[in-house]
């Protein structure tokens, strides 16, 4: 099956979502980030993305029921006090559906905008077909002014077929290359995979055509580039890198926009442990891992098993996450297992 008029709804939907994000980020103040119940940040984005990709792909594929796995819930929203909050991403929402003239029906309320939302409260599983949306991952990077993403996927039967993310802050020419930020030229990046066909990008203006990516060819562990994430360090990594010989100092960034760089071979390790019994959500995989593995590269937790998005919203491993290419997993597992060893870590 080869997925198109999915994957035309998917880039139009993130697409749209990232607009309104791009509008949110000009004007972003401390004052307008929120805090959730449990003390994660928020903005007026996070909920607004996830409005307007559940407006759009109900539009678009007009299905019997959407069944959308995200990440954000309206239950602060409907508190005393949030009413302005909530005018204001409804306005949000209205505004970017507008610019592409997709909603020209009775005016969008507030109830439309939260119902919007809680369309995402699916709990996903390994049968049917369910989306799954980070509406933006790296919400720290976001309000930093820095690297986020939209990412969103299909899964079919449990299986991840289709990806699209876009990256608002990554440069179209590497991640690794300084940009001029007060300068939105060559900046903007739009990937997307279906099971099978490979991993595109192109500009998230929509004024280039696609591009197809690989990740990258170097087989020398000396030269090889490390991304991590940018706010939490995390300890084992480095113990891993010194066993692999790496010399440089990582490259960090927020969000899945390091499974988009390394997709395109920005680099070539990626490598995500937590402790303290730390649960992964699929959302914050979904369209990464699909995006590198279509590029040709690999996705699999601690014991070299491919990640299983079938066990609803959470993945069902407990081991950590190895991002890589085919030819330096073998190095990459063994440095792993010896570190983990070493530490007396568990997960």
């Amino acid at each position: 099956m080869s997925y198109e008029k999915e994957l035309a709804a998917a880039k139009k939907a993130v697409s749209l979502a990232a607009r309104l994000s791009q509008e949110v980020q000009k004007t972003l103040s401390q004052s307008q980030v929120w805090k959730k119940s449990d003390t994660s940040p928020v903005t007026a984005a996070d909920y607004g993305s996830q409005a307007v990709v559940s407006l759009v792909l109900e539009r678009e594929l007009q299905p019997d029921k959407l069944s959308l796995v995200a990440e954000e819930e309206t239950g602060d929203l409907r508190k005393k006090g949030s009413e302005l909050f909530l005018q204001g991403i409804t306005t949000l929402v209205k505004d970017t559906l507008a610019s592409e003239e997709l909603y020209t029906g009775s005016p969008l309320s507030t109830d439309d905008v939260l119902n919007a939302i809680d369309c995402g409260k699916s709990e996903g599983g390994s049968s049917g077909s369910h989306w799954v949306l980070d509406p933006i991952d790296g919400t720290r990077g976001f309000v930093r002014g820095e690297q986020y993403a939209v990412g969103l996927a299909l899964l079919v039967e449990g299986k991840v077929v289709l990806g699209v993310m876009a990256c608002p802050n990554l440069s179209l020419a590497s991640a690794i290359c300084v940009t001029d930020k007060s300068s939105q030229e060559g900046v903007g990046c739009l990937f997307f995979a279906t099971t099978g066909s490979g991993t595109y990008v192109q500009s998230l203006k929509g004024n280039s055509l696609p591009q197809k990516v690989r990740v990258s060819s170097n087989e020398n562990l000396d030269e090889a580039k490390f991304l991590e994430s940018y706010h939490k360090p995390i300890p084992i990594h480095g113990t891993i890198a010194k066993k692999l010989g790496i010399k440089a100092l990582p490259v960090r960034l927020d969000s899945q926009a390091k499974y988009a760089a390394l997709s395109r071979g920005d680099a070539e390790i990626y490598l995500r442990f937590t402790l303290n019994g730390h649960r992964e959500c699929i959302w914050d995989h979904a369209a990464g891992s699909i995006i590198t593995t279509e590029a040709g590269g690999v996705v699999c937790d601690a014991t070299g098993k491919s990640l299983d998005f079938s066990k609803g919203k959470y993945l069902a491993h407990k081991t950590g996450i190895i991002v890589t290419t085919k030819k330096l997993k073998p190095w990459i597992l063994k440095a792993v297992r010896e570190s983990i060893e070493e530490e007396n870590l568990y997960f």
